[in-house]
């Protein structure tokens, strides 16, 4: 299986699991930076060279020979399940995708008919009921999660455990886990401990959202989408990514985690 996800700086500094809807666009363009002190010009998802991917099979070898002798610093993001889960439903389901189309073809159209979900048109200005919509959306995510109907389910609203998992499953060890709330803390402290050609200033950097404008802007707070139902629904697919990556369950509007993450406890749990 490998390691599928994985991206490694050319120069080998640093490994990475990308975990979707976590700041992957920006971890990528840092990334890169580093090796080169330059931005790739475009989506980093799109980049054939200037980084080692799973994807591009020349680069399979060099990643798992590192991967397996714990050459370099490994580490992925996470991100609190509410506000990952909604920023898939308004980038998936509600945008229009770079290729100014709907995300996968007749996806949209599949979700209208059997669940009568409706994300509105760039035409009327994505005029819909957000609320109704996404407790829609949470319903079907749940079926493809949990019963993989009416389609297996996407890498953007799988779990993050899921995606984590994969690393250790194969033999991969992660020496930092951070949040994309306290984002600068945790990619600052993965750099520190990496040599890189060209220094990364944090602060500097801007935050790559590929997504953005390209869809309807959210029009309520987080806690406003998720009734007890939807809570409950969010609970039953993601409980995993609330205990190990220390979310609030139990409050939609707190986005921040509520305790530090256990390397030890996510490697026992999601490589048995």
């Amino acid at each position: 299986m490998g390691f599928p996800g994985t991206w490694m700086t050319e120069s080998e500094s640093m490994v990475y699991r990308v975990v979707p809807k976590c700041a992957c666009s920006t971890i990528g363009q840092i990334m890169y930076y580093s090796d080169y002190g330059r931005f790739f010009d475009g989506d980093i998802h799109d980049a054939e060279d200037g980084l080692h991917k799973w994807a591009h099979e020349a680069s399979q070898p060099l990643i798992e020979a590192n991967v397996q002798a714990h050459r370099s610093m490994t580490f992925t993001c996470v991100r609190n399940p509410y506000t990952r889960i909604l920023s898939s439903f308004f980038d998936k389901i509600c945008g229009i995708q770079r290729n100014g189309r709907r995300y996968r073809g007749n996806l949209v159209p599949m979700l209208t008919q059997k669940y009568g979900i409706d994300v509105g048109t760039p035409e009327n200005g994505f005029e819909f009921d957000q609320i109704q919509s996404f407790r829609r959306f949470l319903l079907f995510a749940r079926d493809t999660i949990r019963f993989r109907r009416p389609m297996d389910p996407d890498i953007h609203w799988s779990s993050m455990s899921g995606h984590v998992s994969t690393f250790v499953l194969n033999g991969g060890r992660y020496d930092r886990i951070f949040w994309t709330e306290d984002f600068n803390t945790g990619m600052q402290d993965v750099l520190e401990q990496v040599e890189t050609a060209h220094p990364v200033t944090l602060e500097d950097i801007p935050r790559f959202n590929e997504s953005e404008g390209h869809g309807p802007k959210r029009a309520h707070p987080v806690e406003a989408y998720f009734d007890d139902l939807a809570m409950h629904l969010v609970y039953e697919i993601y409980h995993k990514d609330f205990d190990l990556f220390r979310y609030d369950f139990e409050n939609p509007a707190n986005k921040m985690p509520a305790g530090e993450i256990d390397l030890d406890e996510v490697h026992a749990k999601l490589g048995a």
